[in-house]
């Protein structure tokens, strides 16, 4: 059964009032704020280019849809691919497919919380562009996802996959509704497989963004992934 707050994703209200700006994480990432409607999920926007030279910016998870963040997407050319990593950052989906006649893109298995809107899905993995990639790591949640970008070191746009604790080092988090524990670690550590040093850099996580005191990212991701002690984390026992 799909929830209220899950519901409203499918809807197209009114633009909500002014907020906060995006900022640069790097000269074509940007963070949006907080957005209360996915429980203070941060989205963030990749601008590029396609073969033509036209635009083919992904934005991942999606901001409050406010006067600023509507005029800051329009000039830097408007949003042709939606990517959801998670549930968690549904929100106001229509509202931003119909303002940019965006594509959204979605794991498989996520479909289903956006009945009335046109979605792309994928199984394992898809290919965007030479730079972007998206792949499943399920366990956050049934089609937990995540978005490798191969420009400035390798960025992992992480959804609530991996997100920040206090001291801003990156970890899968046990919560009351993770779908799937064991299949999370799996898949985190999994990163240190398909990944190395030289190939992810940073980390933007999708929540928790308040543990990075002021920064939009996670430096020397590889490095603090190695760090972690999974096996502390097995025997973890669920947070709220």
């Amino acid at each position: 059964m799909i929830s209220a707050s899950l519901d409203s994703s499918t809807d197209s209200p009114a633009i909500a009032p002014a907020g906060k700006p995006p900022q640069a994480v790097f000269d074509t990432v940007f963070a949006f704020a907080p957005n209360r409607e996915t429980l203070g999920g941060t989205a963030y926007l990749i601008c590029e280019r396609d073969d033509t030279g036209g635009h083919a910016n992904i934005l991942i998870d999606c901001p409050a849809m406010n006067s600023v963040n509507q005029t800051f997407l329009t000039q830097k050319g408007g949003v042709q691919t939606l990517f959801i990593t998670h549930r968690g950052g549904m929100a106001q989906v229509k509202a931003i497919q119909d303002t940019f006649n965006a594509q959204v893109l979605v794991q498989e298995q996520e479909a289903y919380l956006l009945p009335t809107i046109s979605v792309e899905t994928f199984h394992r993995d898809r290919t965007l562009s030479p730079t972007s990639r998206v792949f499943w790591n399920a366990g956050h949640s049934p089609g937990s996802a995540s978005l490798y970008h191969s420009r400035y070191g390798g960025i992992l746009f992480t959804g609530r996959h991996l997100l920040p604790i206090k001291g801003g080092a990156p970890s899968p988090l046990r919560l009351s509704k993770t779908f799937h524990w064991p299949r999370q670690l799996r898949a985190a550590q999994q990163l240190l497989t398909d990944f190395n040093a030289d190939t992810l850099g940073t980390l933007c996580p999708g929540a928790n963004t308040g543990f990075l005191r002021g920064e939009k990212k996670i430096s020397q991701a590889y490095e603090q992934l190695q760090a972690i002690d999974w096996t502390a984390l097995a025997n973890a026992r669920p947070g709220l």
